[in-house]
């Protein structure tokens, strides 16, 4: 990183108090021109609430802000976005129903001289923004159409337009299988060339290490420090992040001879073919491809998501015939969504109801009444249980932090008392601490008798917590590694992942596994 680029922001002794909880403690944060700048810590360190305040979402209670030598006392959302800082969320907001032009040129389409859209300027004009950051897309096309990095880039574009010289990208490669990633960090380095600096926030501490020069860690509030990426390795990052040394998380196998959950020759067209795997009782079995591959379209399909295709199903030894999420739950297979935010929470609502809304058939009194003695006592047994952090059961699950959200999900997955639980990405967008709570819980279910069957690009993690991994490419299964094996590594498994064969001669049967 070149330091003699120009301090694009300078955030000192900035401090933020919550009732009952003080956000932030007298921290600072550097940023020059041309500079990718990580921002890492735990759910709940701080990082929100230091962006939201750069945003002007919340004021500072004490502190001072300098963007592009100008001093602020306090900040707007509209002074922000003036003085250059933008804002690219996960989870992207664009307007889906109308093309890539009018995105880009929103509230300043070019008109004829009858006062109407000139629509050949329009998309000669977002045709050349494009190209000036070397963006090649087809700006006829409408955003919805748009895969999930496409989207990222054209929203760190927009913000380009918009004059931003600071721009925050919040966890960008969540969605994002390793080819995307490899262009949205191959668009971001090319704009840093540019001198347009990024404040990258993400868990996946391998791509602060592959694209940021530096990286400020924050801890309950407060600044840890602020280090050379190249001077550091992940186990000192992520000491750092939780204070203390967090080894690879390791269990024992829980796994039994019988079989849970059998798949023979599922078969959908154009999204897998002749799928056949077993995963039995106590079983931890991974399942782990590139986007596209098969993988997530399987348990979608699998919790009545997604049509299913043909092919035959059966759980403790009976025909699956669920065609609905009611009818899989009921049937023991329960489904953690990879977007719990969407898919696998109400958040305006409380974490009691959260966990019980699945079952509250079980719940009823003689009268047919929901029993809230019953309801209570279910809901503080699975908070105290799984660890969730929350002042009561009724604090709203969209104030808690993302691990802590997680949790909640695996609550209400538990409290159905499944046979089979199918988690996808279940440790996406969480912290290193969570993770390791989080596979805690899934050895606990294991341990109980849940079959558990984990749908992850998280290879690494996978090898310390499975008992087997399935890849999956173009649709069908094409290994299978097996816990202690000698070619049971994280390069073999991202070499057949990515559509290599480390195997000469050996058929892969998961069915016999």
């Amino acid at each position: 990183m070149d330091t003699s680029q120009p301090v694009i922001l300078e955030m000192k002794g900035i401090s933020k108090a919550f009732p009952g909880v003080q956000a932030l403690e007298n921290v600072d944060l550097v940023v020059y021109g041309g500079e990718i700048h990580g921002l890492v810590g735990k759910n709940g360190a701080g990082k929100s609430t230091l962006m939201a305040i750069l945003m002007g979402i919340h004021q500072m209670d004490s502190g001072t802000l300098e963007i592009n030598g100008h001093r602020f006392t306090s900040m707007t959302p509209h002074e922000a976005l003036e003085a250059g800082i933008a804002y690219v969320p996960q989870q992207v907001r664009m307007m889906d129903s109308l093309t890539v032009a009018e995105n880009i040129l929103a509230g300043n389409l070019p008109v004829n001289r009858l006062g109407l859209v000139d629509w050949k300027a329009t998309y000669q004009e977002a045709q050349e923004r494009l190209h000036k950051l070397g963006l090649e897309l087809d700006v006829h096309e409408r955003v919805e159409g748009l895969g999930v990095v496409e989207q990222t880039m054209l929203a760190i574009a927009k913000a380009l337009f918009s004059n931003a010289k600071l721009i925050i990208l919040d966890e960008p490669t969540a969605a994002l299988s390793r080819v995307d990633i490899d262009r949205l960090f191959g668009f971001v380095r090319s704009l840093k060339k540019m001198g347009v600096a990024f404040i990258y926030i993400s868990h996946h501490l391998e791509e602060v290490f592959e694209i940021c020069d530096r990286v400020t860690v924050l801890r309950n509030g407060q600044l840890v420090g602020t280090y050379v990426v190249s001077e550091l390795d992940i186990p000192k990052l992520i000491r750092f992040m939780v204070g203390e040394d967090i080894r690879d998380y390791e269990r024992s196998s829980s796994k039994q001879d019988d079989p849970v959950l059998v798949v023979k020759g599922l078969t959908r067209r154009g999204h897998y073919e002749e799928v056949n795997l077993v995963v039995h009782k106590g079983e931890v079995v991974g399942l782990s491809g590139l986007a596209g591959s098969g993988a997530a379209s399987l348990g979608r399909a699998l919790f009545g998501l997604e049509r299913r295709g043909i092919g035959e199903i059966w759980v403790n030894g009976k025909p699956f015939t669920a065609r609905d999420p009611r009818q899989a739950l009921d049937q023991g297979l329960a489904y953690l969504p990879q977007d719990r935010y969407r898919f696998g929470l109400v958040g305006s609502r409380p974490v009691r109801e959260n966990v019980t809304y699945t079952i509250l058939h079980q719940l009823l009194n003689p009268a047919g009444l929901i029993s809230f003695f019953k309801e209570r006592t279910l809901v503080q047994r699975y908070i105290n249980d799984l660890g969730v952090v929350c002042p009561s059961p009724e604090q709203r699950v969209n104030l808690l932090s993302g691990g802590n959200q997680q949790k909640v999900v695996f609550a209400k997955l538990a409290a159905t008392r499944p046979s089979i639980l199918v988690l996808h990405e279940p440790t996406q967008g969480i912290d290193v601490r969570a993770k390791i709570d989080i596979y805690r819980i899934v050895d606990e279910l294991a341990s109980q008798g849940v079959a558990i069957l984990i749908i992850s690009s998280e290879v690494r993690e996978l090898l310390g917590v499975c008992d087997r991994i399935l890849v999956m490419y173009n649709g069908k299964i094409t290994a299978e590694f097996k816990a202690g094996e000698p070619v049971t590594t994280p390069e073999n498994i991202l070499l057949t992942i990515e559509g290599g064969n480390i195997y000469e001669q050996k058929q892969m049967d998961p069915v016999r596994s």
